[in-house]
């Protein structure tokens, strides 16, 4: 057994775990827990163009080869979503420069070294078993996953960043519930890609939309949204039983040759819901990233989300001064503003959704799309 003593322990080691652990280790002494000992593969995803200033000012990329390896400048977006007809959206004047198409696992990957380079203590594939607070501090159990030779490491924090994802392990731990606001999943494939075009695409059908985009070492990945209920789930078995769903669609179709087939990487459905965490912050901690909202993936933000939620909290914490000398009445107003500031990222989410989903009309009685138009006009009541 292991003991450890920690001014703010991070549990979570993606995204915004990773980031946040490298904003916050020049000012307070950091440690970090992953269940898993590497990232897995995950959807290659888009980052948003703005969260080129937040990289830069971390000083991620040492330089552009670095950075080259790990993403690819998207121009756009090529979409069929409200017509048949193709309607080009290109970042060619956005100040910020091109989104980022990511191979989101070494992005991680990536992200993991450089925390372990700003001298956070990390323990890989270690996972929460429980928690207990006392004395205005936390006592945080984490066991590996090794049934023999089990290591057990105990942290005495003053914080606790939940980033676990959708999952919120720790704040699930202390019986806070989540609210899912709809049901849909994404289910996926990579295959090598020969398109001289690079832009991504986006097409919507009857049951849902189809997404795919090209990412670094001229991967291509394709995946289709619908909700749980509306196909039968053998269709997501294998990759022969999704290309059932694939002929239905000739652009994504034309995708895939013949001499593809072998080369396909098929991965599967993951979860692409919208929750919200229905307690966010308490007694010192907070959920960050997809742990307190998680994202439609038509809006692009959940990385940009993930990134920018973890640099405010920083600055929040920095401007509060309570993590070293405990202070009741800064920790209840930290926690206000902490609360306000997911409460307004998610409304804005919220909004920008429903209106795009609501462009689309051509399968307005369908379930899918009633859904969300019937949505749409309930949160507009609100």
């Amino acid at each position: 057994m292991n003991n450890h003593k920690t001014e703010i322990l991070i549990i979570g080691g993606g995204i915004a775990g990773c980031i946040a652990a490298i904003s916050l280790a020049d000012t307070y002494n950091v440690s970090i827990v992953d269940k898993l000992e590497t990232p897995p593969e995950k959807v290659g995803e888009s980052l948003a163009p703005a969260a080129q200033r937040i990289l830069n000012k971390l000083q991620l990329f040492t330089n552009t080869t670095e950075q080259e390896k790990l993403c690819i400048n998207n121009l756009g977006m090529q979409s069929y979503w409200g017509s048949d007809q193709v309607r080009i959206v290109d970042h060619l004047r956005n100040p910020d420069g091109c989104s980022k198409s990511l191979d989101r696992q070494q992005f991680e990957i990536f992200l993991r070294k450089k925390v372990e380079e700003k001298g956070v203590h990390c323990f890989w594939g270690t996972r929460l078993f429980n928690s207990f607070y006392e004395n205005k501090a936390w006592k945080i159990t984490c066991k590996t996953d090794l049934l023999k030779n089990r290591t057990t490491d105990i942290f005495n924090t003053n914080f606790v960043i939940d980033a676990t994802g959708r999952n919120s392990h720790f704040a699930r731990s202390l019986q806070i519930n989540r609210t899912s606001f709809d049901s849909l999943i994404s289910c996926w494939l990579t295959l090598p890609n020969k398109e001289k075009n690079t832009m991504s695409t986006i097409i919507t059908d009857s049951d849902g939309w189809w997404y795919s985009a090209v990412t670094p070492k001229h991967k291509r990945v394709i995946c289709f949204q619908t909700d749980a209920d509306l196909i039968d789930k053998s269709y997501f078995k294998n990759y022969d039983s999704f290309s059932k769903i694939i002929i239905t669609n000739q652009i994504i179709n034309n995708y895939i040759t013949k001499e593809d087939i072998n080369k396909i990487q098929f991965h599967g459905v993951v979860s692409a819901n919208s929750t919200k965490l229905n307690q966010v912050c308490g007694t010192q901690w907070l959920a960050l990233g997809d742990a307190a909202i998680s994202f439609d993936p038509l809006s692009s933000q959940g990385m940009f989300n993930a990134i920018a939620s973890a640099m405010q909290v920083t600055e929040l914490l920095q401007d509060y001064k309570f993590i070293r000398k405990y202070d009741h009445h800064k920790i209840t107003d930290f926690s206000k503003a902490y609360t306000s500031q997911i409460t307004s990222i998610w409304n804005s989410y919220l909004n920008h959704k429903n209106i795009f989903y609501g462009t689309e009309k051509r399968w307005k009685e369908h379930p899918f799309w009633k859904r969300r138009h019937q949505h749409s006009l309930k949160d507009s009541l609100i």
